[in-house]
């Protein structure tokens, strides 16, 4: 009986499993087109299902946004750009600085000195990586974090967008038909110019669709949470400076020499203003000389 009953028990357990499987089969083929991830994909990205996501019949542009804290700004820079190459893709911008929120020298000696900074760092790169390896670029990421601040993965359905662009490069071949049909004359060139240009523009489309297509953008943004201090030896200043501040015997030669400059600087005004020199000189001794000669009239002031 016991024996009975524990076959009739592992019965159902194969039929449900079974049921569940047929369900799952079934779920995954509705709505008209089929959603499958690539198990080894789906190991690797843990980050998200869209970055690694695969729709039957349609075309996905795939972008991220990583905003992050890490140890250190610059070995996690240069970790994240040689994952980026090792993958297949390329750096487009990385722009790097350091925030300095203090610092001051210290003087250690007659000497030297100490420049002590204290700052943090910060990255804003730009990464193109093939589409298929944007799970797992993004999963390397993940491991420099100490803080994830916020991530955001998109995944944009430009199937219509490619059919549409089709559309319209045949109707651009078909209106360069017609337009060679037509005699020539200004008309056929000022046509034949408007349909190049819209078959170039067109042709750029595509291209950056493709581009767009082949390639993930990946916009990282990453930080240091606390202050960094720098130590940098430096020279002691005030030492030099109070060793140059004041020169007796070279500033006592240079007075020197400033006073006879400005002897012949007087002596040059004086030439340069002669005749009126010579005009109050002669005032002067004309007025003294009657002063002299008229010594009543002087008493009589007296």
């Amino acid at each position: 009986m016991k024996t009975t009953y524990l076959t009739l028990s592992l019965s159902a357990i194969l039929l449900l499993g079974m049921y569940s499987c047929k369900k799952e089969e079934a779920v995954g083929h509705e709505g008209g087109y089929e959603v499958t991830t690539d198990s080894a994909a789906v190991m690797a990205d843990s980050i998200s299902s869209v970055a690694s996501m695969k729709v039957k019949d349609k075309k996905f542009i795939k972008t991220a946004e990583v905003n992050m804290e890490v140890r250190d700004v610059y070995n996690a820079t240069i970790a994240i750009e040689k994952s980026a190459q090792e993958l297949g893709g390329f750096v487009t911008k990385s722009n790097l600085h350091s925030n300095v929120v203090y610092e001051d020298i210290y003087n250690t000696s007659d000497t030297e000195a100490m420049l002590v900074k204290k700052y943090n760092s910060e990255n804003t790169i730009q990464v193109r990586v093939p589409t298929e390896k944007l799970g797992e670029f993004l999963t390397f990421i993940n491991t420099n974090k100490l803080f994830l601040n916020s991530r955001s993965v998109n995944a944009e359905d430009v199937t219509a967008n490619i059919k549409y662009s089709e559309l319209e490069a045949e109707k651009n071949e078909k209106s360069s038909e017609n337009i060679e049909k037509i005699k020539a004359n200004k008309d056929k060139v000022s046509l034949d110019d408007n349909n190049m240009s819209e078959q170039n523009f067109q042709k750029l489309n595509t291209m950056n669709m493709a581009d767009n297509l082949k390639y993930s953008t990946v916009n990282i943004f990453i930080k240091e949470p606390e202050l960094r201090i720098a130590e940098i030896a430096v020279t002691n200043t005030d030492s030099i400076d109070n060793k140059y501040k004041y020169n007796f015997i070279h500033d006592a030669k240079g007075g020197f020499v400033y006073g006879f400059y400005l002897i012949q600087r007087i002596i040059v005004a004086l030439i340069n203003i002669w005749p009126i020199v010579l005009i109050a000189a002669t005032l002067i001794y004309f007025l003294r000389k009657r002063k002299i000669s008229n010594p009543k009239h002087s008493k009589i002031q007296e």
